[in-house]
């Protein structure tokens, strides 16, 4: 009993990524029959799970049922954990904005559609009080479950400056900074791995196929993009400190830090304002130069003779 109950309980959380399974799939991942895949998935369907036969492949999904299946929830209480999982992904507890991602696109997944229904009317009416991009939750669901299941996606981008393009990636990961919700992915046009905010994305329908995830880099050069390309101004800075000193009080979100040498390092960073990008690398406490651009060092002289008085 023990050692079918385990099964099931593994066989559960295969359904749930990527989408589709093959029956021979399944049965070579929990090292049972065919015969006892078909069982097994008749029992979870017993137990109230939405398993759904995929036409031609011989196969399996989880999908969405007309009743929510036994997570020991009932409909108010499935509907309170949708709506707190939203706010969490909308920054409203820090730290818990990626796994709050993850836990909605799973009970999104089987949530039966009156219930998604009264989750979307109370998160209109509802008014956020945090002042960051907003980005539309269904957006934020749509992406997480193409990097979940590793497919295409194209989407309409406008830039900073207002341009429209169009882009097809092979979506990485979600990554949120405390005010904004990026994507890193590789850009298949351009051949390299960038970074997109998902305030200025509408993804299009429907996403393309599935793909075989690429070998993930460093992504220092990506969180560039994080930590600077989405301001209006972006500035290099030389340090009077190790890289590693530096590193420890700059996440990696909001700047990116490159050695020179034991002592020197330089630091690439954004802001919508230059006060901001000014007074923000004042406060980290080392000795600094403006490596670029000149109206940066302008105002950095600008801003030290206000400080110092007449």
């Amino acid at each position: 009993m023990l050692e079918t109950s385990a099964r099931l309980l593994k066989l559960l959380s295969l359904l749930q990524t990527p989408r589709d399974w093959s029956g021979e799939t399944l049965a070579r991942e929990l090292g049972v029959g065919a015969r006892t895949v078909r069982r097994d998935v008749d029992k979870l369907r017993n137990l109230g799970y939405p398993v759904e036969a995929v036409a031609g492949v011989a196969g399996y999904r989880l999908g969405a049922g007309a009743s929510l299946p036994p997570l020991l929830l009932d409909d108010e209480e499935a509907v309170a954990v949708a709506i707190g999982l939203r706010a969490s992904a909308a920054g409203g507890v820090a730290g818990l904005e990626e796994s709050s991602v993850r836990a909605l696109t799973k009970l999104e997944q089987v949530l039966p559609s009156r219930l998604r229904h009264r989750v979307r009317l109370l998160q209109s009416v509802a008014v956020p009080a945090a002042q960051g991009a907003v980005v539309d939750p269904e957006v934020l669901l749509a992406v997480a479950a193409v990097c979940r299941d590793h497919q295409r996606l194209r989407f309409d981008y406008r830039s900073h400056a207002g341009t429209a393009s169009v882009r097809t990636t092979e979506p990485h990961r979600l990554v949120h900074t405390g005010r904004r919700w990026y994507l890193t992915a590789w850009d298949l046009d351009r051949e390299d791995w960038r970074t997109y905010r998902l305030d200025r994305m509408t993804p299009r329908i429907p996403t393309g196929p599935r793909f075989t995830p690429r070998e993930v880099p460093d992504l220092a050069a990506t969180g560039a993009g994080i930590a600077s390309g989405a301001y209006r101004y972006q500035a290099v800075f030389r340090l009077r400190a190790s890289a590693a000193e530096v590193a420890d009080r700059l996440a990696s979100s909001v700047a990116t830090v490159e050695a020179v040498d034991d002592t020197t390092c330089l630091v690439s960073t954004g802001a919508n304002s230059l006060d901001e990008l000014v007074l923000w690398m004042g406060l980290v406490g080392f000795p600094f130069e403006v490596v670029s651009p000149p109206e940066v060092a302008e105002h950095v002289r600008t801003v030290a003779a206000r400080l110092a008085g007449p």
